[in-house]
């Protein structure tokens, strides 16, 4: 099966995640194509199933991956087709930080006119070491807040990776049954 993965990133974890799902996919003999959605990605017509994802900054998904999907909507609602968000919110233990990322994330389908098949949500990570003085003391209070780590001397990842591989396997799995 040809896959399309497309993805928004702004610090690198979603990009990662995007990776992982395409290694797994092409273990199971998949052809996967994946790209950054600000480098011109391919039209989803020829693709049996297509995976978007984004991360959340500032309230609000990158841009470029509104763009592509409202670039490609009559196609992509035609297909088999899944979201995932990736934000801190969802390693919170403040159940309001997760209903507001779910919240967001129906807007954004609601104002790209986008009905995916699926709908995932993962956590991101903290990446203390890119960041500069300010963004570091401000994600270290958020952090503090949410019980999450506050020690800046390194990266903290917080994606559940056994969660993607089961999610991924699932979709392509439901795209199997439905391209039958």
């Amino acid at each position: 099966m040809k896959i399309l993965i497309v993805y928004g990133t702004s610090e690198g974890q979603t990009r990662k995640i995007a990776r992982f799902m395409e290694e797994v996919l092409q273990g199971g003999d998949h052809k996967v194509v994946i790209a950054d959605a600000t480098e011109e990605p391919p039209s989803p017509d020829g693709f049996e199933a297509v995976l978007i994802g984004a991360s959340v900054h500032m309230q609000k998904y990158q841009s470029s991956v509104s763009n592509y999907v409202m670039r490609h909507l009559d196609i992509l609602n035609k297909k088999h087709s899944a979201f995932f968000s990736v934000s801190m919110a969802i390693a919170s233990n403040i159940e309001e930080e997760s209903e507001e990322i779910k919240k967001m994330t129906l807007d954004f389908l609601e104002r790209t006119g986008w009905n995916p098949d699926e709908v995932q949500y993962f956590a991101g990570a903290l990446k203390y070491t890119q960041y500069d003085y300010f963004k570091k003391l401000i994600m270290r209070m958020i952090a503090k807040k949410e019980g999450g780590s506050t020690d800046t001397s390194r990266d903290h990842e917080y994606t559940d990776w056994n969660n993607v591989k089961t999610f991924v396997l699932n979709f392509c799995s439901e795209t199997v049954q439905s391209v039958r």
